[in-house]
């Protein structure tokens, strides 16, 4: 089974998936700036919060790769931390973005009070970022480990946006079980909505699975009550870009009203995310920063218009559900069930 790498370190630069081509067209773009990777993120070149914090940690190397080894400390942090916080506009929501710089900014200045040259500094900045690919790859693979245990004999899963290798190094949250499992010969059949408005659920998660020879069926947001009162879907698996104190959660809008449709079908409702996606600085999803897109992305998706001219839109990207609709979450730590306020303050 092959799965799509979703960004890489390849001769001397970085490489990723232009996702906004999917699903007709498969390119690949070297990325060589600070300036390349904040666009690249801004524009969902690259997103799934994990990839995004992959790209940052990459962004801030890029941005002090041509420092001079002649210069001072002082003015190599002060680069760094002006471009760390330039990457931080890109995008408000996913966590995994901020957490990234500020493991990329605090290496640099432990790196700098131990005395290191500029050229040693630099070195290690790329080791560090090359450092979070690599444990997002092992991250994911602990998590679908997890998910498969938990999941039983359940083969039906219903998902929403896209969280599996497209937006990770390589194996996704919700999807990582559905990956795992299939190494080990399970078969299972994923339901996937199509995430208006953007419709990464259509042209990513159906097109990353139909790649890896995964069963998968379409369909309509609107659907999704239909497919769980017919039966069809045994567990509902999603990501998350940020997750509070007490089990609040931030992922793509349309999560929260997934949430509601499997409790009152009575389908186990999970969220597969890294620890590094946990908030525990937030202690409700009322804190969680939401990010609002331009208002063309449902007026005029994919270059058609299709509402009238002036029309008022709300256009959040994600929305917040509710821990008590969360049956448990599958991280790479293991499975955490409520209560979570007190479960997720054992996990730290």
């Amino acid at each position: 089974m092959s799965r799509l790498k979703t960004i890489e370190w390849t001769d001397n630069s970085v490489r990723i998936i232009n996702q906004t081509k999917l699903p007709t067209e498969l390119i690949y773009e070297q990325i060589d700036t600070v300036e390349q990777m904040y666009h690249a993120i801004k524009i969902l070149k690259v997103r799934g919060a994990p990839a995004i914090g992959i790209a940052a940690a990459f962004g801030v190397y890029l941005a002090i790769r041509n420092f001079p080894e002649s210069g001072t400390a002082t003015d190599f942090m002060t680069i760094l931390e002006k471009n760390a916080d330039y990457l931080s506009e890109s995008r408000p929501t996913a966590v995994n973005l901020f957490w990234a710089i500020r493991r990329m900014k605090d290496t640099a200045r432990k790196l700098i009070e131990a005395g290191k040259t500029i050229i040693d500094i630099k070195q290690e900045l790329l080791n560090e970022a090359i450092c979070v690919l690599e444990e997002d790859r092992q991250t994911g693979r602990l998590i679908g480990e997890a998910g498969v245990k938990l999941l039983g004999n359940r083969r039906t899963i219903l998902t929403h946006c896209n969280a599996g290798g497209l937006a990770t190094a390589e194996y996704g949250t919700a999807l990582a079980p559905i990956y795992v499992g299939a190494e080990r010969g399970l078969r299972f059949h994923v339901y996937a909505d199509e995430t208006r408005p953007l419709l990464q659920g259509a042209r990513i998660t159906a097109f990353e699975l139909k790649q890896a020879g995964i069963p998968v069926t379409l369909i309509c947001d609107n659907m999704a009550a239909t497919v769980m009162a017919r039966g069809l879907v045994e567990a509902v698996i999603v990501g998350a870009d940020r997750i509070t104190a007490n089990g609040d959660t931030a992922n793509k809008i349309g999560t929260y009203g997934v949430a509601l449709l499997a409790k009152a079908h009575n389908i186990p409702f999970y969220v597969a995310a890294p620890f590094s996606t946990f908030d525990m600085s937030m202690k409700t999803g009322s804190q969680i920063p939401i990010e609002e897109r331009d208002d063309t992305e449902v007026s005029c998706g994919f270059g058609k218009q299709t509402a009238p001219s002036g029309v008022n839109i709300f256009n959040p990207a994600f929305d917040v559900t509710p821990a008590h609709l969360i049956t448990a979450f599958i991280t790479d730590k293991g499975v955490i069930y409520p209560p979570f306020d007190q479960n997720l303050k054992c996990m730290q």
